[in-house]
């Protein structure tokens, strides 16, 4: 007999996301996706100027700033068909770039590793056998058996205070936590080292944007990031040297650390391979232009229908008209008002607040639909996309790692593999190896523009009389972003943001189609219902974002999350 089990809200993220499954004979057979806090930025930017928006929305999320405030500049100089310089072009891609390092890293260690890395067991490893099966792995530094006994030493200190802190909550001794003590005491190892090379990042992402989170160095028609190769108050060599430095020492962990530990899971957590695909259709966007006139980019944009990659087709350019005319949200599984699937345009957002329900209405998401389709978007999505279309640095950083698995596991695993769970992991770290190398040849790209004496960064906008409609697009870490504009008579008639964790989280729609997020957890097994680890994995290796920064304090100490099987 089938029983329902409640996620809510589901915990290593902001919240504000529930899940709900029915599971029968130790697997999901159905799933809902529910978005429960409603957002409401769209509203609040109607009738201000356009120039503002970036400021608005990048306080959607706490998480996701600088994503927000890209895709939003980039809307309004689309509407206004405005170029911008070459050096503005590039510093926003070193925002971009920095940004990505700090959210992938964040995302496997502080938020999805625990559903896999069992911290309690690594008090039964032998740090000196640990220390061999790490020097396998890699030649990190930090690999020793004397740092291994260090942090299992913290670890025992903590489990014997009763006060677990960052590692509370988890659910330690799983039926299906399978990782040896030695790769425990591993993870557990890297993990402590991960907040350090996330600060890096976040350091650097300081330099370059003025603060974060919330940079303030955009601007329609390029950046405010002064530049004066002379002058100590601006961006100068010695800040630009600061910022290489950073990503330098980010780039070594990422290489020698993070791709390898996701490759152990992977290989060690074998079983997991086939859970978790869901919606197949694969939905990435162009990005990181490498000219002025954003028509040549470092990262490729397309589609993949069906999980085939030979169906892969391109997007050209931000112009892509294929893109631009099929992306399309209903409201039918919606707590909005009416019935309808519309493009970003054309929509509203009037909200009309009702209850759970599984037949009816049931989340805030709409749910949004390419050429009607469902679509995952994501890392995965991209590199996917990168491989179908022979993209040589994507061809050869997905290789390497499906060989690394495959060395670890003893046996061949080929990209198929990456249809799911444990590939939507694989594909975000593969993709931060990427962009740490394409942050660093940005920057090089930037102090060559530099010393050609080109120091502009910024085209004045003009806001003509009428109606002009004007989208931003940007592959951010979560996966492809949207903001759509109208303009009337130099202010925002229409403003809608269709972001990653929309494509993903979003409910069914008119034709129950299910979301990505609801499909992908369709027969994973439940070995607990009262315990079920299975589901955050699945629905964690999104890196789900709904409207971060957002917390719950009860100072009584009372119950605060309810995790219920029915």
């Amino acid at each position: 007999m089938a029983e329902r089990i409640t996620i809510d809200p589901i915990t290593r993220i902001e919240g504000h996301l529930r899940i709900d499954v029915e599971v029968d004979g130790g697997a999901v057979t159905d799933a809902w996706s529910s978005g429960q806090m409603f957002r409401g930025l769209e509203i609040i930017l109607q009738g201000r100027d356009p120039r503002d928006a970036w400021h608005f929305v990048q306080r959607i999320c706490g998480v996701c700033t600088t994503v927000h405030a890209l895709a939003s500049v980039r809307a309004v100089e689309d509407a206004l068909n405005l170029p911008i310089p070459l050096n503005a072009q590039l510093i926003r891609n070193l925002v971009q770039g920095i940004h990505c390092l700090h959210d992938h890293i964040v995302h496997f260690y502080a938020l999805s590793a625990l559903d896999w890395v069992d911290v309690v067991s690594a008090l039964d490893a032998d740090p000196v056998a640990t220390q061999q099966l790490a020097e396998s792995l890699s030649d990190w530094p930090g690999n020793s058996a004397k740092r291994f006994a260090a942090v299992q030493g913290k670890v025992k200190a903590l489990v014997e205070s009763g006060q677990l802190g960052p590692f509370a909550n988890a659910y330690w001794g799983h039926a299906a936590m399978k990782l040896p003590p030695e790769a425990n005491l591993m993870a557990v190892s890297h993990y402590l080292e991960a907040l350090d090379y996330q600060r890096k990042a976040t350091m650097a992402l300081g330099v370059i944007g003025g603060k974060n989170p919330h940079v303030q160095n955009l601007a329609v028609g390029g950046v405010a990031t002064a530049i004066n190769l002379d002058n100590e108050a601006t961006l100068n060599m010695e800040r630009l040297f600061r910022i290489k430095d950073l990503i330098t020492e980010v780039k070594g962990f990422v290489d020698n650390v993070y791709i390898v530990d996701v490759a152990a899971v992977g290989a060690l957590y074998a079983e997991w391979l086939p859970y978790g695909a869901g919606v197949t259709n694969y939905l990435a966007a162009p990005d990181m232009p490498t000219n002025a006139a954003a028509t040549a980019f470092d990262l490729p944009g397309g589609t993949i229908m069906g999980g085939d990659l030979a169906s892969s087709q391109a997007f050209a350019d931000w112009k892509d008209v294929r893109f631009r005319d099929n992306v399309e949200e209903s409201i039918a599984r919606a707590w909005y008002d009416g019935d309808w699937q519309k493009h970003p345009w054309q929509e509203d957002t009037v909200p009309a607040a009702g209850q759970w329900n599984a037949d009816g209405r049931y989340s805030w998401l709409k749910a949004p639909r390419f050429e009607g389709q469902p679509m995952q978007v994501g890392p995965l999505s991209q590199m996917l996309v990168g491989y179908a279309q022979g993209h040589e640095e994507i061809v050869k950083r997905v290789n390497g790692a499906l060989s690394l698995v495959s060395t670890i596991a003893g046996t061949r695993v080929g990209p198929d593999a990456l249809f799911g769970t444990i590939g939507r992991h694989a594909a975000r770290a593969v993709r931060c190896g990427l962009m740490a190398d394409l942050t660093l040849k940005n920057w090089q790209m930037l102090v060559d523009n530099l010393n050609t004496g080109d120091l502009d960064i910024f085209n004045a906008p003009t806001f003509p009389k009428g109606e002009q409609q004007g989208v931003g697009i940007h592959e951010a870490p979560r996966g492809l972003l949207s903001h759509w504009i109208v303009i009337q008579d130099g202010a925002i008639k229409n403003y809608q943001c269709v972001v990653p964790s929309t494509w993903n989280a979003g409910p069914r729609d008119a034709q129950d189609q299910l979301g990505p997020y609801e499909a992908s957890l369709i027969d994973n097994p439940i070995a607990d219902p009262e315990r079920p680890l299975e589901v955050l994995r699945t629905i964690h290796s999104f890196d789900p974002c709904i409207a971060c920064a957002v917390h719950m304090l009860d100072p009584e100490g009372r119950e605060v999350i309810n995790v219920k099987a029915l």
